[in-house]
């Protein structure tokens, strides 16, 4: 055989080696994979929400060409299984002061059947709408305040155990955010997700703190916010101050746009930093999970794990309703936001492709929505690191 056929055959070979090499590891990350994906999901806290759902009148079509998750940041005093959180806990929290149910973050995250881009629509925390079985409100009022009665409700019906009463009380409040979710935006929740403060707290621990980026330094001693200008990595109380910082230009809409850049840069660093495959970080995603986070009975975690993947990626478009105004007020003296309600749904139908449109109101929006964002090329993160670095690169800064 000749030197150049021998060279060839040890190139076929040698490239044969690389493929079976790379197939095996793709394989082996792949099993794995799907295991922390199965402990994940066996830690998850579920709900019958969607179940309660079907009553609500005047609700979307169920099938709409996508699937709608509404994602949900809590600030409940309780763990997912209803138990109250330890007073240590909540100085962690930096929420000891007071013991209401605030919905701070909610988004709808829209998933095309036809695999078109998904996008992940924001609603101000201090939107003022009707609220079902309630009044008219913030719409982070919703979840609490229908919560708070119906647990009054249940003690007065004899329902003495306090975690039956949570969890009757929580889907009541669940229920009456989704509805005015759905009758804000004309969209029919699918699936739900929520997360609570502490889960959030524990979340940003376990993968060593998320980087994030400001334009100047700011402080609020309110929220406990205190950072510098430029880049930066926090965790633990520090993020969630970072998240629910009130005085920033902006009000509401400027505490969206951190929220947006928060997320996306958490899952980069979720998916980067060898979480599945470090056992540690796995026991503490693991124990997060089951402390923290609640999903509808039918959601499938592969589903939100692949959102989230698209999060990270760059490959979910964020964009948020328009508003009227940002610093309007209530009869009460609250500083709430204000929408044109069927503006905001000709505005989804149009954000989300539909042929047909509401009418569109007599009074225009005065402001313009915030742009849809896109953040950092990556299309796929491993999940040993090795695209750690790459991860953390172009944090958009923010105010």
């Amino acid at each position: 055989m000749s030197t150049a056929a021998r060279a060839k055959k040890a190139a076929r070979v040698t490239g044969r080696v690389v493929i079976a090499l790379v197939a095996v590891t793709t394989l082996a990350f792949s099993g794995y994979f799907w295991t922390a994906l199965r402990l994940v999901k066996e830690n998850t806290n579920t709900t019958q929400i969607l179940q309660v759902l079907e009553d609500i009148p005047n609700s979307p079509p169920v099938e709409d060409g996508a699937i709608d998750i509404l994602l949900v940041g809590s600030d409940s005093r309780t763990d997912a299984q209803g138990r109250p959180l330890p007073a240590d806990v909540l100085r962690k929290l930096r929420t000891e002061g007071t013991d209401t149910v605030n919905t701070d973050t909610i988004i709808v995250m829209r998933v095309p059947r036809n695999g078109g881009k998904a996008s992940a629509i924001s609603i101000p925390r201090d939107t003022y709408l009707p609220i079902a079985g309630f009044r008219e409100d913030k719409i982070n009022a919703a979840y609490g305040a229908v919560k708070y009665l119906t647990a009054e409700r249940l003690q007065a019906e004899g329902v003495s155990d306090q975690q039956e009463r949570e969890r009757k009380s929580d889907e009541a409040g669940r229920k009456a955010l989704v509805q005015a979710v759905q009758d804000l935006t004309g969209m029919r929740v699918d699936h739900y997700a929520e997360i609570n403060l502490y889960g959030f707290y524990l979340l940003t621990e376990v993968i060593g703190g998320v980087q994030v980026c400001l334009k100047a330094g700011t402080s609020d001693p309110n929220s406990g916010a205190n950072f510098r200008a430029g880049p930066q990595t926090i965790s633990g109380g520090d993020a969630l101050s970072f998240v629910r910082q009130r005085n920033m230009p902006g009000g509401d809409l400027g505490r969206i746009a951190r929220q947006q850049v928060f997320m996306s840069q958490a899952m980069k660093q979720l998916l980067s930093a060898g979480t599945f495959t470090d056992p540690a970080k796995m026991s503490g995603l693991l124990d997060a999970v089951s402390k923290s986070v609640v999903v509808d009975q039918n959601l499938d975690i592969a589903t939100l794990a692949a959102q989230a993947q698209g999060l990270a990626s760059g490959n979910v478009e964020f964009a948020t309703i328009p508003v009227t105004s940002i610093d309007a007020r209530n009869e009460r003296g609250q500083s709430i936001v204000t929408v044109d309600r069927e503006a905001v749904k000709a505005w989804v139908a149009q954000l989300i492709g539909e042929t047909a449109q509401p009418a569109p109101s007599s009074t225009a929006p005065s402001s313009t929505p915030v742009a849809p964002s896109r953040f950092g090329p990556e299309k796929l993160l491993s999940l040993d690191g090795a695209h750690a670095v790459a991860a953390r690169q172009d944090v958009p800064c923010v105010d």
